[in-house]
């Protein structure tokens, strides 16, 4: 394995250096089971935080061309994940999803189909995110409001 090897994969997947040196010598240099290795390590991170208390967090507002409107609280432990790229990102994905699934529920949303990608579910999405941040992050609420519903 070499350095570029573990460099595309860190830029690809987000993992740590040492993740994805770990990655590639599992995988024996296969980049897409090393991808596979990571996002279960991701998933088994994310399984060891559920129980941390989430209290900081942000709320993201989504308006598709002002004819549905959505609001989300997604929550994690600290203001220093909340205010990261990946936090907001996310965010923004579940604002899309909602918007375009109205889920009914948070526990719905979370066994929706990833619009995105439809080998993911909404919670495997957000696994992954608690992988790569390593914080225990949850959808608090929703609220989807539709013109003329």
């Amino acid at each position: 394995m070499s350095l570029e090897e573990i460099k595309n994969l860190r830029k690809e997947t987000g993992a740590g250096i040492a993740d994805c040196k770990d990655a590639l010598r599992q995988s024996k240099g296969n980049l897409e089971k090393a991808k596979e290795w990571l996002k279960k390590k991701g998933l088994d991170k994310a399984f060891s935080k559920e129980n941390r208390e989430v209290k900081a967090g942000i709320v993201d507002v989504y308006s598709h061309v002002g004819k549905v409107g959505v609001l989300v609280e997604l929550l994690c432990e600290t203001d220093f994940v909340a205010r990261t790229e990946d936090f907001k990102n996310l965010a923004h994905e579940l604002s899309l999803q909602i918007a375009s699934m109205n889920p009914a529920s948070v526990e719905d949303l979370l066994l929706q189909e990833y619009i995105r990608d439809n080998s993911l579910t909404i919670e495997q999405l957000i696994k992954g995110v608690i992988g790569k941040l390593g914080e225990n992050i949850q959808v608090g609420r929703f609220k989807r409001i539709a013109l003329g519903e």
